[in-house]
C-alpha cells in the first residue's frame, strides 16, 4: 500500500501526515513514529510512504492551526480505520470544540455506551490521527491530563495554545462589538483625552 506523507514543523516538534488518496489517514510525532507505522501495517499490510507536498491538504491546515486559526482543521477528510466502537468516540472527539475539553465519561455519555469509560480511554489512545481528531481535549474526570501518546507536555501545550487563541478572540469580538472599546484599542490616546484622563494620571 503506498501512502502520501508530508512532515511539518510545529513548535512542539515534527509533525509527519499520512493520506490514502487525499483522505488523512495518520498524524502523529516524528519521535513516536514506530507505533503509528506498526498500527499502518496492521491495517494496510506493507506499506510504502512516498513524500509529496501537503496531502489532502492536511500540512496547509496544520500550519494554520499553530498560527492560530483553530478552525482549519474541522473539515478535513479523515479515515482512521479501527473498530466501529473506535469509530464512535473518534468522531465524538471531533464534537469538542477547541478551547473546552471532556472527561472520558462525558465521551462515554456522548456515544451512548455510560459504562464504558475504560474502553473509550483505550480508543482514545489508539487515536492515530492526533490534533486534528482531538484526543488531547479528552482530560480526567478531576482535570488532571492523562496519558497522551505524544507526551504530556504536548497535551499541555495544546490546551494552553486552543484557550489562549479562543480567549483572545472572545477580547477581540468584544471590542469589534463596543465602539467604545474599539477606539480604545485602536486610539488610546485620544480615548483617554475624551475620557478626561491624562497619559500621565494612569497607574
Amino acid at each position: 500500500m503506498k501512502l502520501k506523507m508530508d512532515e511539518i514543523e510545529t513548535p512542539i516538534g515534527t509533525l509527519r501526515v499520512a493520506a490514502l488518496e487525499d483522505v488523512l489517514c495518520a498524524v502523529g510525532f516524528a519521535d513516536h513514529w514506530a507505533s503509528l507505522a506498526a498500527a499502518l501495517h496492521q491495517r494496510f499490510g506493507e506499506v510504502r510512504l512516498e513524500r509529496q507536498a501537503n496531502p489532502g491538504g492536511a500540512t496547509s491546515r496544520l500550519a494554520a492551526y499553530f498560527a492560530g486559526d483553530l478552525s482549519a482543521l474541522d473539515d478535513l477528510r479523515v479515515d482512521a480505520g479501527g473498530t466501529a466502537f473506535q469509530r464512535k468516540v473518534w468522531a465524538a472527539l471531533r464534537t469538542i470544540p477547541p478551547g473546552r475539553t471532556a472527561s472520558y465519561s462525558d465521551v462515554a455519555k456522548a456515544i451512548g455506551s455510560r459504562t464504558a469509560v475504560r474502553a473509550v480511554g483505550a480508543a482514545n489512545g489508539s487515536n492515530p490521527i492526533s490534533i486534528v481528531v482531538p484526543c488531547h481535549r479528552v482530560i480526567g474526570a478531576d482535570g488532571r491530563l492523562c496519558g497522551y501518546g505524544g507526551g504530556i507536555e504536548r497535551k499541555r501545550w495544546l490546551l494552553q495554545h486552543e484557550r489562549a487563541v479562543v480567549a483572545s478572540c472572545r477580547i477581540e469580538s468584544a471590542i469589534h462589538a463596543n465602539p467604545e472599546m474599539q477606539e480604545a484599542a485602536q486610539s488610546p490616546s485620544v480615548w483617554l483625552v475624551r475620557r478626561g484622563i491624562d497619559e500621565g494620571d494612569r497607574t
